[in-house]
């Protein structure tokens, strides 16, 4: 009645062993590092880059515990900080000789002391947030002028395109601070234009009007479109904001808007923030640009990128930029017709009639892909034009597979649709982050010896399964965090808390679903197993109910809110499954072999007698006689 198979104590004893397993790493603390990543879209950082920073630890004399690549940075973990400092000016010193031009990023940065067997299991301790572990915190305003700006400025381009195309007359195009003005040398040129521009910027609302000189067609930009804008310019930058975090290898970033045109960047981990402001502020643009061949005569000279064009070499650029990268779709390496390796790329319909103007006039001439990163410019590729093509075309040349991939990665490049400008910044110091985990780790502590010390009080025996329960259930809880890296926050460590006194109550239910079968006369084992039945169906109930109740905070909260709903309903999961499969197969272990089991210690039964009247049992093992039962 009362005895688990073996497969249910073999599945008890891998959890156990899992969530040991998992939970570990969190003990270990961290141990100060160095991270190196690319400090432009033109530099890769890969296993190579692992060589030059241990040549680079060597010739300093610094030793490390390890350096290793991870995918996107190279991080080498040292002993203690002065060492961490000084690998950081060697590896610095050794990568950028010219500090001005620096082509990589060296940064402080923190990784867990765990042994090396255990990282190599994937068992990794839990990310932990901004209140915890300290960094920075910024806030960001979008300057959304700027975006309508450069939205008119397509407007243009692509009006005076239409125009010409067409072959409609006009004398003068100019822009506007929201809007651009043509003007046209008579009503009939006007009525036409005034119908072609409609078909192809529904964005802009025209209205004409006579002018000296003929007659002037002004669109201006309705207020949706205005708004569409801005929101467009806001999730572009948000998503840029991600990728360029990324290379201070901050772990589990937030990064969210706020209001109609601001975005909080909080930056767990991070203490340099000049370094940071660096990073996040970087101006990334993407021109598509004619080369410009006549010696003297280009409006500007770029490098070239030496893994695509191999020795180190400059190009002239004509003024006029044909497409630039907000006007890009995307970018993928592909393969062209013969088989060779090529990057596919998709303009929108703007820049394809542009891109389409331009190859048609100029075949068999040279264009170059150019990348602007702190005002310096580089051409990523260049191509010959062999034919007339728009919004999607490719581009080939002597490339492998991974030099594909990586001009295709570079076309993507994030580029910020409008400028951001700093409005808050604040540093969390990391002793501050220790002073609150030491809090967390407290109240949790504190809260669990009290419900242990009233559990072993009140049910006594079976109160010891309960409190060995909850140990096991706050284990897998911090597994299971530990396993999905999950971040963990002030907020997080306070839905443990809580979710410690909310497990117990299952068990408290358990305990006294016992008890009732207790006083009505069942045998001990008897009431063991249909308390344990007759209980599941109320804390299943409650359970989901509470459950429906995290969900809907994880769903609709952002922030602290998120972060406490992430524990909170991991936590309900995972107190079903110890409060009742665990502290049964504990229950089960004891009183399962018995065969002949008089009685259970529960703490005090009251059952009343053949009178009616309540005679408590004197011994808090009660021994139920089945005669009179």
């Amino acid at each position: 009645m009362n005895r688990y198979p073996l497969w249910k104590y073999a599945l008890l004893g891998v959890a156990f062993l899992v969530g040991l397993l998992y939970t570990a790493p969190n003990f270990f603390g961290e141990a100060p590092a160095v991270q190196v990543s690319s400090g432009r879209s033109t530099v890769r950082v890969d296993a190579g880059t692992v060589e030059l920073v241990s040549k680079a630890l060597t010739a300093a004399n610094v030793s490390s515990d390890w350096v290793r690549f991870d995918g996107n940075s190279v991080r080498a973990r040292f002993k203690d900080t002065d060492t961490q400092i000084k690998a950081k000016d060697a590896i610095a010193k050794a990568l950028n000789p010219d500090p001005a031009d620096a082509r990589y990023i060296v940064a402080l940065n923190l990784l867990s002391s765990s042994p090396a067997w255990l990282t190599k299991l994937h068992a990794l301790p839990m990310y932990l947030g901004l209140d915890l572990r300290g960094g920075v915190h910024f806030l960001l305003q979008v300057d959304m002028r700027a975006a309508v700006k450069q939205a008119v400025d397509t407007y243009s381009s692509e009006a005076r395109n239409a125009l010409r195309e067409k072959r409609v007359r006009f004398a003068n195009l100019t822009r506007e601070s929201s809007g651009i003005s043509v003007t046209l040398p008579d009503a009939a040129a006007a009525t036409s234009a005034r119908d072609l521009l409609s078909d192809r910027l529904p964005s802009l609302q025209w209205t004409s009007e006579p002018v000296a000189d003929g007659v002037k067609l002004s669109g201006l930009l309705l207020p949706k479109a205005i708004n569409d804008i801005g929101k467009q310019a806001l999730l572009q930058n948000m998503e840029t904001l991600h990728k360029r975090v990324n290379e201070l290898g901050v772990a589990e970033p937030v990064i969210q808007q706020q209001g109609i045109d601001r975005v909080v960047v909080q930056l767990p981990g991070v203490q340099d923030t000049a370094r940071a402001k660096d990073i996040i502020g970087r101006t990334a643009t993407l021109q598509f640009r004619l080369v410009e061949t006549s010696p003297g005569a280009a409006a500007e000279t770029v490098p070239q990128r030496r893994s695509f064009e191999g020795a180190p070499s400059t190009i002239g650029l004509k003024r006029d930029v044909i497409a630039t990268g907000d006007q890009l779709k995307q970018a993928s390496a592909t393969l062209d017709r013969d088989q060779r390796p090529a990057v596919s790329v998709r303009l929108d319909d703007v820049a394809g009639r542009a891109m389409r103007n331009a190859t048609r006039e100029n075949l068999g001439k040279p264009m170059a892909i150019v990348l602007y990163e702190k005002g310096k410019g580089e051409a990523i590729s260049v191509a010959t034009i062999q034919g007339e093509f728009g919004t999607d075309f490719q581009i080939t040349g002597n490339f492998t597979p991974q030099e594909t991939a990586d001009l295709a990665l570079l076309t993507r490049a994030g580029a910020l649709a409008a400028p951001m400008e700093f409005v808050e910044e604040r540093t969390i110091g990391p002793s501050l982050g220790a002073d609150n985990i030491e809090k967390g780790f407290d109240s949790v502590k504190y809260g669990f010896i009290a419900i242990a010390i009233f559990m072993c009080a009140y049910y006594m025996l079976f109160g010891v399964f309960s409190t060995v329960a909850l140990a096991f259930n706050l284990l897998c809880l911090v597994a299971v965090l530990s396993m999905l890296q999950a971040t963990l926050t002030l907020p997080g460590m306070a839905a443990i808390a809580l979710t410690l006194g909310m497990a117990i109550d299952a068990n408290v239910l358990i305990n006294e679903r016992v008890r009732e079968e207790l006083r009505s006369g069942a045998a001990p084992q008897a009431a063991i197993n249909v308390g344990y039945e007759r209980a599941w169906g109320t804390i299943l109930d409650s359970n989901v109910t509470t459950l429906i109740a995290g969900l809907a905070l994880l769903a609709f909260g952002s922030g602290p809110v998120r972060g406490f709903a992430v524990v909170h309903c991991l936590g309900i999961m995972t107190s079903m499954f110890s409060a009742v499969m665990f502290s049964r197969g504990l229950v089960n272990l004891w009183y399962g072999r018995k065969k002949r089991l008089k009685g259970v210690s529960i703490g005090q039964v009251w059952r009343p007698d053949s009178s009616s009247t309540a005679v408590a049992t004197a011994s808090t093992a009660v021994a139920v006689d089945k005669a009179k039962a």
